[in-house]
C-alpha cells in the first residue's frame, strides 16, 4: 500500500510541473495565466509565447505523463494504481501545487497517457485530429474530437474495461476544465458554435 500511495504522490508531482509557465516567464517574462486564454498550455504559449516553446511545452506536458505511469511500473503497482498514477498527474497539471494549485486544463498530459498506454490508437488519433484539424483549422477542436475515438479503440482493440473507463474518465475531467473557456467563447461568438469550431485560419482565436 505505501508503494501504491508513493506512485500516486510522485504522478501529482511530475504533473504539477508548469512547463507552460516556465517558458512564459523565461522567453517573454510573462505569466501564461494571465495573457490570451488564461491557460496554462501549449495552445496559449503558440499564440502568446512562440512556436518553439509550444513544442517543447507540448512534448514536456504529453512526457510528465507518461513519465508517471514508468514510475509506477517501476515501483510494481498494479494496473488500477498505474491509472491513478496517470490520473493524478493530470491533476497536477490542473492542481499544480508549485503554482498555489492554479494550472492548465490537462488536455497534453491525457493525450500522452492515451497514447502511451494504447499504442495501436496512435494512427487512428492522428487521423480524425488532422482530418478535423484541415476542416476547421480549430486545434484544440481536433484533438478532443480525436480524444472521442479512444474509449472504441479500448473497446475493439484492446479489450480493456479498465482501459475503457479510464479513455472515457480523463477526456471528460479535462472537458470540465475547459467550461470557463467554452462560456468566454460562446459569449465571443454571440452563442454562435459554428464560428467557435470553424476558423478561418490556424491564427485566429476567440
Amino acid at each position: 500500500m505505501p508503494v501504491n500511495f508513493i506512485a500516486v504522490v510522485c504522478g501529482y508531482l511530475l504533473g504539477s510541473i508548469p512547463s507552460a509557465y516556465v517558458a512564459g516567464r523565461l522567453k517573454k517574462n510573462i505569466d501564461i495565466r494571465e495573457v490570451g486564454s488564461k491557460n496554462m498550455g501549449m495552445l496559449n504559449v503558440l499564440y502568446e509565447v512562440g512556436l518553439k516553446e509550444a513544442v517543447l511545452v507540448l512534448l514536456a506536458d504529453a512526457s510528465k505523463g507518461i513519465a508517471a505511469i514508468l514510475i509506477a511500473r517501476w515501483l510494481g503497482v498494479p494496473l488500477a494504481f498505474q491509472l491513478l498514477t496517470g490520473a493524478a498527474a493530470v491533476v497536477g497539471h490542473t492542481f499544480p501545487v508549485f503554482l498555489r494549485f492554479r494550472g492548465g486544463t490537462g488536455g497534453a498530459t491525457t493525450v500522452g497517457i492515451l497514447l502511451f498506454l494504447m499504442p495501436k490508437a496512435i494512427p487512428f488519433f492522428i487521423a480524425v485530429a488532422a482530418t478535423a484539424l484541415i476542416i476547421t483549422r480549430n486545434p484544440m477542436f481536433c484533438y478532443s474530437l480525436a480524444l472521442v475515438i479512444l474509449p472504441f479503440i479500448a473497446w475493439l482493440i484492446y479489450h480493456s474495461v479498465p482501459l475503457i473507463a479510464f479513455s472515457v474518465g480523463l477526456p471528460v475531467f479535462v472537458g470540465l476544465n475547459y467550461i470557463p473557456r467554452f462560456k468566454s467563447m460562446h459569449a465571443a461568438a454571440h452563442g454562435n458554435w459554428r464560428r467557435i469550431i470553424m476558423r478561418s485560419s490556424l491564427k485566429e482565436r476567440l
